[in-house]
């Protein structure tokens, strides 16, 4: 317990009040927004990773109770620390992080909790075994964890494993949420500099109804004749 009052004072002696306006603003935390009720302390990103470094040792009873804060910097800082002992964890405890992560899913509540976590820990998990849970998530009611599916297959393109990123992306083309529209245009563009094809042919066949952020976000790094091209289509 003084444990996970140290890091959560440590935490909050580093806030500003500035930076804390203005993230409650980017990251919608007001009424009827995405991130609705949500608190800052005003840190920077890369001052978490320093405060990651610091308290690399906190135990998974530590991390729960710092996912628990109303605090999103304090989330944040937990979901670094998960992230980084996975990437140097034995088998058997990725397993236990992997379901402790899932566990926690209500708490990894905003696309910045999710993207610096998911293809790390989710992605990371099972980028060599059964990939059914993603489409549990996929099919989820929270869009969190309809975007923690997505974001997992970042890990999967990377090793050159694309089939799940369409199923997936093809999976959310209804989806009514601009943050997920946003992170399978970004999932397809990836797969895209791996594939350019498979884009091409993913992007062919749903031309027709796949949201036009979406839509963007997949054809950004074609030539600028082909982005034309699948804009007036």
């Amino acid at each position: 317990m003084d444990t996970i009052k140290e890091i959560i004072q440590t935490l909050h002696n580093a806030g500003d009040a500035e930076i804390a306006k203005h993230s409650s603003r980017f990251f919608k935390s007001g009424p009827g927004e995405y991130g609705e009720g949500d608190k800052f302390l005003g840190i920077r990103v890369p001052v978490i990773r320093q405060f990651a470094k610091q308290f690399k040792c906190s135990d998974l009873e530590t991390l729960s109770a710092l996912l628990d804060s109303d605090w999103h910097e304090v989330r944040l800082l937990a979901l670094v620390i998960l992230s980084e002992q996975f990437k140097k964890a034995s088998p058997p405890v990725r397993d236990d992080i992997f379901a402790f992560y899932l566990a926690h899913t209500d708490r990894i509540n905003n696309w910045d909790l999710v993207d610096c976590s998911a293809h790390i820990i989710v992605g990371g998990h099972l980028v060599e075994a059964d990939k059914t849970i993603l489409y549990t998530l996929a099919d989820s009611i929270s869009l969190w964890e309809r975007r923690i599916a997505m974001m997992a297959t970042f890990t999967f393109i990377r090793a050159n494993q694309l089939e799940d990123t369409i199923k997936l992306a093809e999976l959310l083309l209804k989806d009514k949420e601009d943050l997920i529209h946003k992170m399978c245009g970004w999932m397809l563009r990836e797969m895209g500099k791996r594939d350019v094809q498979r884009l091409k042919a993913f992007l062919d066949k749903h031309i027709q109804t796949m949201p036009r952020t979406m839509l963007r976000y997949a054809i950004e790094k074609l030539p600028k004749e082909e982005r034309q091209d699948y804009l007036t289509r």
